[in-house]
């Protein structure tokens, strides 16, 4: 019998038969040869079945049948092409071994998977393990084959990882989308990354530009001539920056102190994917989903970089000669000078900026492959062009400069000079033909910061420290503060990568140092499917949140379960996949936690109050505050029986604040009860305590369902939840968080489920976000 080959794609099984049997015959869905069949999957042949395959009741979507847990997940089919199924059913029937050639990595582990336990597979399994299709590679890697059993705790993490957004998923999705009668999508990695958008925007909605104004002074010794920035305190009245330049015009000075210090800039790091993707964004303006579709075609049909899909930016020990052999290939194309240029002896084993084994775990950083790239498409050459000078870079040796800091005083006013000397352009020369180019595209971006940056200069620059110094002019330049800027796909998917940062405890961080949000592979899929629900919409390269994507943010927090838009949770699924991988953690315990979360989703959302169906229809004033048609919202989803009902439709501080409404003559003092939520407007409400966010003034008061701002209808955002992981608060933990900025040790229901003791901790004083601190 012969011995079964699985694939990911057919071009890879091509690359496969190609290289190991040069001399089989193509049967169109499978190349036979005398040892080998070697056919492909297409992507997911099998997926997870939907609910109506366990019960027809799930057809129709209703809360009251939630949750949905099924006991086994059942397996179905894809419909477009279930034909290769087929094939490859019939071929395994000819065969005593299978090798599975899919794509080194979890997912393409789940591929191969699914395949062989719908299909009933019992064959012994090899693993073809590679980081790239060239014929030495795939020929190396079938010589060096590993027995299947190796990768089961992968399997079964990347089967956990599946079945899990399932329940999330699924449950999530319908019961927001039954409750509130509108379409909601929710999702392990997508909620959370809409909340990072979410949160942007809420920050750029309430931000207030302050106008302040610097004086510019520009000096004299000599024949030298440059400039500086006059530090202390920011001016915010022109006449004082008018008077003070007017003060230290014409007059001599004396250079304060002066520091010269030299220092270096290395190349930078080889492309994992995101990386890539995010340097593609900024310079060609490329969506995740391009780059990752054009990096894709040129390794698998151009076979000119390695597996693209990488989230690590270094190489192993065996990829070195591999580098070397690279490099010689390119001699003689587009990159002939700068190959000549190249120190080989800069790249080796021991240069842990490149190779360093314990950072690369199923994958490599990309690289060029020694085969001569021709018949790119233009976006395939601008791809290639980045990996390929990336790749260069690491033969050049550092840049050299020297930083001058000049201080120069004049009638008693200190201006700064920063100077950046080059010394050796070093690896810079790879992209100094580009220098020019890059400018003219970010002249005028961000001038008002460009003042603020360093002078960098080729020629020496020097100036005498005991010389006389004088200012021959004195200018005043008014500024405005700057907003945080709008998401692009570049600046989410860092973002996204960088997720982890913004938790406090140290193990979760780590889990998540690799993954983040989502992984190298999923990351573009998940932007386009936050567009394709109609969460966010593009506004040239800024990523804008629509209403429906505000909406459906605002009820997910609103509900209880606010673990579903924190990178936390993440963080958590991730760490525990992780140890399944490595065979330290239990999928079954991890799953029976899953469970236990979606059933929780199911029944906060089943008590919340329904939201306004205009709370999802965008309006001329949804994109810039408070606005008429969302207080409106507010008031329409009020109950029937007077009731003030919150209504997550609203802001956040207007979720806090209930859907009571006043009439414009009510007293301040009814205004902040009703705001709060109180049932009577006759009890006088519980005050906790000042409020927190700077410059507000406001006091905390306890509402029906948190703890808010009285300063809400003047922009304040403050609240803090009444529940929060499990736990119900009390006037004393929220004034403990407010003051001192964490509670004391409490039994806290994480996001898998579990119960463990922590502290809940003040993350952000803008907002009322809290954090868990494990303890």
């Amino acid at each position: 019998m012969k011995t079964l080959v699985i694939a990911e794609k057919p071009d890879m099984g091509r690359n496969i038969a190609a290289a190991i049997d040069p001399k089989a015959k193509n049967h169109r869905t499978y190349i036979e040869g005398e040892q080998y069949i070697i056919t492909w999957a297409i992507g997911h042949l099998i997926g997870l079945a939907e609910p109506d395959a366990y019960d027809v009741r799930y057809k129709k979507w209703n809360i009251n049948d939630l949750p949905i847990i099924p006991g086994k997940f059942k397996l179905t089919p894809n419909k477009k092409t279930i034909d290769q199924l087929h094939v490859i059913a019939d071929l395994a029937k000819r065969c005593n071994l299978l090798i599975n050639s899919c794509d080194a990595g979890r997912e393409g582990q789940y591929i191969f998977s699914l395949v062989q336990r719908y299909l009933k597979l019992t064959q012994p399994v090899k693993r073809l393990w590679i980081s790239d299709l060239t014929p030495e590679t795939i020929r190396k890697g079938f010589a060096e084959l590993k027995d299947g059993a190796e990768y089961e705790n992968l399997t079964k993490a990347a089967q956990a990882r599946s079945e899990a957004d399932w329940l999330i998923g699924m449950n999530g999705s319908r019961a927001f989308t039954t409750k509130h009668n509108a379409l909601l999508s929710v999702g392990r990695v997508q909620t959370p990354v809409l909340a990072l958008i979410y949160d942007r925007h809420k920050q750029i909605e309430a931000f207030s530009s302050l106008k302040f104004f610097e004086v510019e002074g520009h000096f004299t010794q000599g024949s030298l001539s440059y400039k500086g920035m006059r530090q202390g305190e920011r001016i915010i009245e022109q006449s004082q920056a008018e008077a003070l330049a007017a003060k230290v015009k014409s007059k001599q000075g004396r250079v304060a102190s002066y520091e010269v210090k030299e220092t270096k800039e290395y190349p930078p790091k080889l492309y994992d994917l995101t990386l890539l993707q995010r340097e593609a964004n900024g310079k060609y303006g490329f969506s995740a989903k391009k780059t990752l579709d054009t990096a894709q075609a040129l390794y698998e049909k151009h076979k000119v970089i390695s597996y693209p899909r990488t989230n690590s930016n270094y190489v192993t020990e065996q990829n070195i000669p591999e580098m070397h052999k690279t490099l010689s290939t390119l001699q003689g194309t587009a990159y002939d000078e700068l190959v000549k240029g190249a120190s080989r002896s800069l790249v080796h084993k021991g240069n842990k900026f490149i190779c360093n084994p314990g950072k690369v775990e199923d994958h490599h950083a990309i690289l060029p492959t020694h085969r001569k790239a021709s018949g790119l498409s233009s976006d395939e050459q601008k791809l290639y062009d980045l990996i390929v000078r990336r790749f260069l870079s690491q033969f050049y040796p550092a840049a050299e400069y020297k930083i001058h800091t000049v201080m120069t005083e004049v009638e008693n006013e200190l201006f700064k000079t920063t100077v950046k000397e080059l010394l050796s352009i070093g690896w810079k020369v790879i992209t100094a033909d580009q220098k020019k180019e890059r400018a003219k595209a970010s002249k005028g971006k961000d001038e008002k910061e460009a003042d603020e940056e360093e002078i960098e200069v080729n020629e020496p620059f020097s100036v005498a420290s005991n010389a006389e110094v004088i200012c021959a002019d004195a200018i005043v330049k008014e500024k405005d503060t700057q907003p945080p800027k709008h998401y692009t796909e570049g600046t989410l998917l860092k973002a996204m990568e960088s997720a982890g940062k913004q938790i406090e405890d140290d193990e979760l961080r780590d889990a998540m140092k690799d993954s983040g949000l989502g992984t190298p592979a999923t990351r573009a899929a998940t932007i386009e499917r936050l567009k394709n629900v109609g969460y966010v919409e593009m506004q040239g390269k800024k990523i804008q949140i629509t209403q429906k994507g505000r909406t459906a943010i605002e009820l997910i927090r609103g509900a209880g379960v606010e673990l579903l838009t924190s990178p936390e949770m993440t963080g958590q699924w991730e760490r525990r996949l992780n140890e399944i991988s490595r065979g330290t953690a239990s999928d079954k315990q991890f799953m029976e936690n899953v469970k236990k979360f979606a059933t929780k989703i199911v029944e906060q959302v089943r008590v919340q109050s329904r939201a306004a169906k205009t709370s999802f229809e965008s309006s001329a004033n949804s994109k810039s505050g408070p606005s008429h048609a969302r207080g409106k919202s507010a008031r329409q989803s009020s109950g029937t029986n007077g009731t003030a009902k919150s209504s997550r439709a609203t802001s956040t501080a207007n979720s806090v604040a209930g859907t009571a409404t006043v009439t414009a003559a009510a007293a301040t003092r009814v205004r902040v009860r009703k705001a709060a939520g109180a049932e009577s407007a006759t009890v006088p409400p519980n005050m906790i305590a000042t409020c927190p966010r700077p410059g507000c003034g406001g006091t905390i008061f306890m509402g029906r369902k948190g703890y808010g701002c009285s300063h809400y209808k003047q922009g304040c955002k403050f609240v803090i939840w009444k529940e929060n992981y499990g736990r119900k608060l009390t006037d004393t933990q929220v004034k403990a968080l407010i003051e001192k900025g964490r509670t004391g040790k409490l039994k806290m229901t994480l996001a898998d489920g579990s119960t463990q003791d922590a502290k809940l901790r003040l993350q952000n004083v803008e907002t009322g976000e809290l954090t868990v601190e494990l303890v």
